[in-house]
């Protein structure tokens, strides 16, 4: 079960957006270190049908040496197993990245870890590779010493706000939330604005003015959910705790109850969000646009063609995440097709074809674009044998001319298509074009769908829509 999963549904049993920290802090835990752990194997026992997740912080029972971390491995094996573990890391060091991501994941089996953005992505990547597990990723922080980097070169447009925006591209919704720490809600409203889909790992919300409601109201998605309240230590320190840890709950539900029931009454359609009929690829479509894969201009295609726009793919193998989705999407399509070996036309559907191969465990093979004068001539790369059958595999289809050039030479060498898989069809008729042709088209997405996706959420305005759809 993935740590979308596995959350979600201690959300819905418990009816919490509660997170606790499970932290040997000097300032609230026993003094005598022999009550430590079962000090924290009381809150956990106390409160594991009121949260939906649990936060232990590292650095606390790191600087504890070597007996802090065997209480770590403690308290990890006392939490249930049906209530997902973030772990507080902030980790930053890109030099054990992949080796830190290893230990917590498999050794530990933590099912989320908290990350430091300012190496990069190369930091996060490691820990992305775990498709079941998530990272939240600290976009903002508390402290006042940090406002001079986070509000950076102005409040109106802050640093935070763009490394947000960065961020997203990283990985998707399901594996990759924010960390953000803040009692002022206009902070959260834009973050939420801007990110709609991530879920926020809320910290720092109790100290000031702050009101609960308006916390919630500016932090929460569409749905209600997407934030995770932390539980504030006083209430930790209380002998009543399990009381007011309780209280806090139902305040929260409360508050969220009535901030749906004031939803209910606006109008239903809003005319930049796609919730009515969403595309199952929306996220993905979404994120190739912010990767600026789809370009606006006048643009001469492989074909002749001038178009008002062009999609650019080859900067998918840059973004790993977006990639491991795109492979996944044409994945959906040749789990149902019936091959020997896969192909891919060069040169932009080489590395979807080679991602492919990999995940599915089929032999790749491919047409040379051109045979050399020397060495063995050979115009399919690859080994194969005769009569067997071939899937092949290209980005874009437009006029349907380079995937039958490439069909036609891995046919000639004595092998079979019947199917042909892009990931944009642009439409034109192409797919009736191959189907006379002897190939069955499939596609991922085609252009008006994008069109009308990127239109309704907001993405592009009307006279980009109107270039998009012309064509």
């Amino acid at each position: 079960m993935s740590f979308f999963e596995k959350l979600n549904q201690a959300i819905a049993r418990n009816r919490s957006l509660l997170v606790i920290g499970l932290d040997p802090n000097p300032e609230i835990m026993p003094q005598q270190w022999d009550e430590v752990l079962d000090w924290l194997r009381g809150i956990i026992a106390q409160t594991s049908d009121l949260v939906c997740a649990y936060k232990p912080t590292l650095g606390f029972y790191q600087v504890l040496g070597a007996r802090g971390l065997t209480l770590l491995l403690e308290v990890l094996a006392s939490i249930p197993q049906d209530i997902p573990v973030i772990l507080d890391a902030k980790h930053g060091d890109l030099n054990t990245s992949t080796i830190f991501a290893r230990t917590i994941f498999q050794q530990w089996q933590v099912d989320a870890v908290t990350l430091s953005p300012y190496t990069g992505q190369d930091n996060i990547a490691p820990f992305l590779v775990y498709p079941d597990k998530a990272v939240f990723v600290l976009c903002r922080s508390s402290n006042l010493g940090a406002v001079a980097i986070q509000e950076y070169p102005n409040a109106d447009s802050p640093f935070y706000l763009r490394l947000i925006e960065e961020v997203k591209t990283w990985g998707t919704p399901e594996q990759l939330g924010l960390e953000i720490g803040t009692s002022d809600r206009s902070v959260l409203a834009k973050i939420r604005e801007i990110a709609p889909e991530r879920i926020i790992l809320a910290r720092s919300i109790w100290g000031g003015n702050s009101n609960l409601q308006e916390i919630l109201a500016a932090g929460l998605d569409k749905n209600g959910e997407g934030l995770l309240v932390p539980v504030p230590i006083d209430l930790l320190k209380a002998e009543n705790s399990k009381e007011k840890i309780l209280s806090l709950k139902e305040e929260i539900n409360q508050i969220r109850n009535k901030l749906r029931e004031e939803d209910s009454s606006c109008q239903l359609w809003m005319p930049d969000v796609c919730l009515l009929n969403k595309h199952p690829y929306q996220e993905l479509i979404l994120q190739l646009y912010d990767i600026d894969c789809l370009l606006f201009g006048e643009y001469t295609q492989a074909s002749g063609q001038i178009f008002s726009y062009y999609i650019d793919l080859r900067k998918i193998i840059s973004n790993p995440q977006i990639f491991h989705q795109v492979l996944q999407a044409y994945a959906d399509i040749l789990k149902n097709l019936t091959f020997d070996r896969i192909a891919g036309i060069p040169y932009g559907s080489l590395p979807t074809a080679t991602g492919l191969a990999l995940n599915l465990n089929c032999p790749m093979i491919f047409p040379r674009k051109e045979v050399k004068a020397h060495g063995t001539r050979r115009a399919i790369e690859g080994n194969f044998n005769p009569g067997e059958k071939v899937v092949v595999v290209d980005d874009i289809l437009i006029t349907g001319r380079s995937v039958m050039e490439g069909a036609a030479k891995i046919e000639g060498a004595g092998l079979i298509v019947e199917d042909i898989v892009v990931f944009i069809d642009h439409e034109q008729g192409v797919k009736d074009r191959l189907q006379e042709n002897g190939y069955r088209a499939h596609s991922v997405l085609n252009i008006s769908e994008i069109t009308a996706t990127l239109y309704e959420a907001g993405r592009i305005n009307e006279e980009q829509y109107r270039c998009l759809t012309k064509n």
